[in-house]
């Protein structure tokens, strides 16, 4: 149930060096440097958590030796997969301080040092933004992840770079420009209206060259950097041709894990394993603001079905960087619901996400273009995942992935307030039981047997309908 030497000889010197330093942080790790070879695998994916890390917030230091650390300690989250905010150098020109204004609107020089800039205005994709640490650094997070057993995946953001990018003054050709020929920022393709992502230049795809550059810059950091696959920024927005042509060749160097930022279906037909769950979202939100019904849950479980691949799979989250900056908190959001949102999260077929913070309880809304940090004490959020991470991994009935197990929706007396479903797979089952309104409900069940109740240990003896009580937004996970 719920719980609550001469100059100019110096000069040439150093630059010498700082040129080897730089080469040698691009080098591959030696063999006899690496641990052994991590193989992404369906089988891996199909209990795992996936975990964003930001970085910057992460951590008072805001490092990634920081955050390596505490890789270990995500283990006991049932985390397989780490997938890393954009890691780049963030461009200069156009930096956003806030949403609507950029560096340059701030005369206070000393104001504007606080202003950090957005991930996703990248000037360089073959190296590390140097707030962060360096390459060494974000070798050995990779490297200590892989003996932890987990993937590393990198945020990647094909559809525009910053105004600092060197393709801007190299290759003006590889950017959609206006009818005056300057490059513009993104611009929504139905409506010819700006995104507001005024930071970056919007990438031409129409160019088949771009399409070359874009595809090594990506085999970059899997053939030298052992990564594991990549989290595409708006991948929607990018031809789908790009995606195939470049995953083909990425697959030719190791397998890696793909994941969108879509629920563009076409985009797991040959290039995405994973895509975004955003409508199955912002039911959740919508549910637990009382804004929608139970039905509308169903309803969206028919239409995944009729729309979707067998083998296609989603993330479930009840927040991410976006949610969280923009539009709250969990407890914003979804209020008192949260933890049964959680909890359907990790139950429902596909993959189960948790944004850095989310584990410790976090409260507040990360601030995203200036430093912040998240809380770092355990609190019951961690235990909730740690329990819920352990059933995930362990449980077949909950895999997810391209061989996922079944959902089966099970009847109740009250169906449009309380959702009732089990998953199956290879004789296993868990149940899932929630009211998911704001007020006690009173119903049946057209299930009988006898279970444990997951979250409390708890025996129960289900009597096919028998009359239940649930208070508002109760729940129970069931285990044979």
């Amino acid at each position: 149930m719920k719980k609550l030497l001469s100059l100019g000889f110096c000069i040439l010197l150093l630059a010498s060096c700082a040129d080897e330093k730089k080469e040698e942080a691009r080098k591959p790790l030696e063999k006899e440097e690496q641990s052994e070879e991590l193989t992404v695998t369906n089988d891996a994916l199909e209990s795992a958590v996936i975990y964003e890390a930001n970085i910057r917030q992460y951590s008072p230091e805001g490092t990634f030796e920081a955050f390596t650390k505490d890789i270990p300690q995500l283990k006991e989250l049932g985390v397989k997969v780490i997938w890393l905010m954009p890691i780049y150098p963030i461009s200069m020109t156009n930096r956003k301080a806030t949403p609507e204004l950029s560096i340059e609107d701030i005369e206070d020089e000393e104001e504007k040092k606080k202003y950090l800039g957005s991930y996703y205005a990248i000037s360089d994709y073959t190296a590390v933004n140097p707030e962060f640490g360096n390459m060494e650094d974000l070798e050995k997070l990779v490297e200590t992840a892989h003996e932890n057993d987990m993937y590393v995946i990198l945020d990647w953001v094909a559809n525009h770079t910053g105004w600092d990018h060197h393709w801007i003054d190299e290759h003006p050709e590889y950017y959609v420009k206006n009818k005056d020929g300057e490059i513009t920022d993104p611009m929504n393709k139905e409506t010819g209206e700006t995104w507001g992502w005024t930071d970056t230049a919007h990438l031409e795809y129409d160019n088949p060259d771009l399409h070359e550059a874009m595809k090594n810059e990506m085999k970059f950091w899997v053939e030298e950097k052992n990564i594991d696959g990549f989290r595409c920024d708006v991948a929607g927005e990018v031809p789908t041709a790009f995606w195939e042509m470049a995953v083909k060749e990425l697959e030719s160097i190791k397998p890696v894990f793909m994941l969108a930022e879509s629920e563009d279906k076409d985009l797991f037909h040959e290039a995405f394993d994973m895509g975004y769950n955003w409508e199955g979202h912002h039911l959740k939100n919508e549910i637990a603001q009382g804004k929608k019904t139970v039905k509308a849950w169903d309803d969206y479980m028919v239409k995944i079905d009729s729309t979707y691949q067998k083998d296609d799979y989603l993330m479930n989250f009840v927040t991410n960087h976006d949610e969280n900056s923009w539009n709250g908190t969990i407890k914003e959001r979804m209020g008192d619901a949260a933890e049964m949102m959680t909890a359907f999260a990790y139950t429902i077929p596909g993959m189960p996400l948790i944004y850095s913070g989310q584990e410790y309880d976090m409260s507040h809304r990360l601030k995203f273009f200036e430093k912040d940090s998240i809380p770092k004490e355990k609190g019951e959020m961690w235990s909730l995942l740690e329990k819920l991470g352990g059933l995930k991994s362990s449980n077949v009935a909950l895999h997810g992935a391209k061989e996922a197990a079944d959902y089966k929706r099970i009847l109740t007396s009250d169906d449009s307030k309380i959702l009732a479903f089990k998953r199956v797979k290879n004789g296993e089952e868990v149940i899932f039981i929630a009211n998911m309104t704001s007020n006690e409900i009173t119903f049946s069940l057209d299930l009988e047997g006898n279970y444990t109740d997951y979250i409390t240990g708890e025996e129960d003896v289900l009597i096919k309908g028998a009359k239940i009580v649930y208070p508002a937004w109760g729940y129970q996970i069931l285990v044979e």
